[in-house]
């Protein structure tokens, strides 16, 4: 009688050890995998830069040196260091239609001056091509997926698209814009308005108003329009200023470059056509159907 009940007593003891592994490797299992830690910075921001064809050759290498001369310019790198971290993340890539994407360099820490100088010595050696059709939701689409695998952390997260016409290809724009919004990724506009590129019929007047209620979008989003090409240079350097340092108006703005004046924009209401590029796509496309843009 005793021998059983010692041997009762140890199989239950074997079942209950079991049934506690059990629950062990259950609740490892339920647990989220442990990621890797990402460095913390002030802002992460992806420049996504135009060359469409839309654009001439000489635009195409003022919009190059422009960037190169604003991420070294001294004023940008004060902004950095400003910051609670004193250093951002950046990336750049040149876009066009929804089947090119080019990166200019990928993800890199700038802090000090020896990082601007590089970042602007990369810029100035790239060769942009331009390319055919103007995706700006492809442009978006591709941000968003290099602020995912941004082995950063920015306690801001940026997309900054410069271009020179409403999108006419890939996924509707505000589609686009709603999904990084949703993200909490601020998305800012450099609308460049000149009308030098061979593109010129698929461009539209009121581009800037165009990016105020259809591409930007987030906290304190602003605009940049460009109207001459002298104004670039001091335009994307007060833009890169304002991204990096937070220092952006609470609401809408169009910041113009010309006397530095600014004016607010009324909240977007619906009212303005976001497919207007794809339907001048649609009526003109037979005029440039193998060239442009």
């Amino acid at each position: 009688m005793l021998i059983w009940l010692m041997a009762s007593w140890f199989d239950q003891g074997l079942a209950r050890l079991a049934l506690l592994a059990a629950l062990v490797v259950g609740s490892a299992l339920a647990l989220p995998a442990i990621t890797e830690a990402r460095e913390p910075v002030d802002v992460t921001l992806v420049l996504a830069v135009d060359v469409s064809r839309s654009m001439s050759a000489r635009e195409l290498r003022i919009q190059r040196d422009g960037y190169a001369a604003a991420l070294a310019h001294p004023d940008f790198l004060s902004a950095v260091q400003m910051g609670a971290y004193g250093r951002v993340a950046i990336t750049m890539f040149e876009w066009a239609g929804t089947g090119f994407v080019r990166q200019v360099f990928d993800w890199t820490l700038v802090e000090n001056r020896a990082d601007v100088q590089r970042l602007s010595e990369i810029i100035g050696r790239s060769d942009p091509v331009p390319q055919r059709r103007t995706s700006i939701s492809g442009a978006i689409a591709h941000g968003l997926a290099r602020l995912e695998a941004s082995p950063f952390a920015g306690f801001r997260q940026v997309i900054d698209i410069s271009g020179d016409g409403p999108n006419n290809q890939g996924g509707a724009v505000l589609e686009a814009r709603a999904r990084a919004l949703e993200r909490k990724v601020i998305i800012n506009g450099l609308p460049m308005m000149t009308r030098e590129g061979p593109g010129r019929g698929f461009n539209i007047a009121d581009l800037d108003v165009y990016y105020a209620n259809c591409v930007i979008g987030g906290p304190g989003s602003f605009l940049v329009p460009v109207t001459r090409w002298e104004q670039f240079p001091e335009a994307i350097r007060r833009k890169l200023i304002l991204e990096i340092g937070g220092m952006t108006p609470p609401r809408l703005r169009i910041i113009r470059t010309q006397a530095l004046e600014t004016r607010p924009l009324p909240n977007p209401d619906g009212s303005y056509d976001c497919l207007i590029g794809e339907k001048i796509w649609e009526q003109r496309q037979w005029m440039f159907d193998d060239r442009l843009p």
